[in-house]
């Protein structure tokens, strides 16, 4: 009885840790693990706003006054356009609206780099700046990409015109469709300051709408073509270059 008793409790640890592990397997794939942002799935998201191909949503955020929002285009592209264009640490003023200022710092790689960016606010709010780290990661598999963006303050020392945004937690989800890609933005943000959550609110949605029409102007440019994906031996994404350097004719 003993035995049968040890055994059962046995399987009962291995189920406890095969849901862990499975749970966690499921939570860093899904790119929501460390950004603490709220499901794509989540039936909590309320349809704000729906053009020719984009779809706004938002959802109330435990103990925030700031909403995050959900957008999903399909964008008349191919990926690798894009993904040039993600690729420009200075492309942030070419489609992101309001976005004012924009470049690369310290050290990084394709995977993990690190950026600094200014947005501009209505007057006479005062202008927000942004430290982040973004992450990279796609697999060759299924053609996916997923941009992790979450604020890192503490990286670089404050500057006297701006307020730098301690919370902002971004998701870029491109996916592959022929000659065009489907394009998943979630984000939350708290601006820090003294900013009414109404304002932020009414902001939320225009932004990724006039955002992502923008991205898929800039993403026609010239400069933005004949790029391609490189993957390692194991299928994982490590480089978007133009073709030229990949060794190709």
């Amino acid at each position: 009885m003993q035995n049968l008793r040890a055994r059962g409790n046995q399987r009962l640890a291995n189920g406890r840790v095969n849901w862990l592990a499975a749970t966690t397997v499921f939570l860093l794939t899904s790119g929501l693990a460390f950004a603490g942002l709220p499901a794509e799935d989540s039936e909590n998201w309320s349809l704000r706003k729906e053009t020719d191909h984009i779809r706004v949503y938002t959802i109330d955020q435990p103990n925030s006054s700031f909403q995050a929002f959900k957008a999903v285009a399909v964008l008349d592209v191919p990926i690798e356009n894009l993904m040039a264009v993600m690729i420009n640490p200075k492309s942030c003023v070419q489609w992101v609206h309001n976005c004012s200022e924009s470049y690369a710092f310290g050290s990084g790689d394709f995977d993990e780099r690190y950026a600094y960016s200014v947005n501009d606010m209505p007057w006479p709010v005062t202008d927000r700046d942004y430290v982040l780290r973004i992450r990279t990661r796609g697999q060759q598999a299924d053609g996916e990409i997923v941009m992790d963006l979450n604020a890192i303050p503490d990286q670089r020392e404050e500057e006297d015109d701006y307020i730098r945004v301690d919370k902002s937690d971004t998701l870029y989800r491109f996916i592959p469709e022929d000659d065009q890609t489907r394009m998943i933005w979630v984000q939350h943000t708290e601006p820090n300051g003294s900013i009414p959550g109404w304002l932020v609110n009414t902001l939320l949605v225009d932004i990724p709408i006039r955002s992502m029409e923008q991205l898929e102007r800039v993403a026609q440019w010239d400069r933005y073509q004949n790029y391609e994906l490189i993957y390692n031996s194991q299928g994982q994404l490590k480089d978007v270059v133009p073709k030229a350097e990949s060794g190709d004719d």
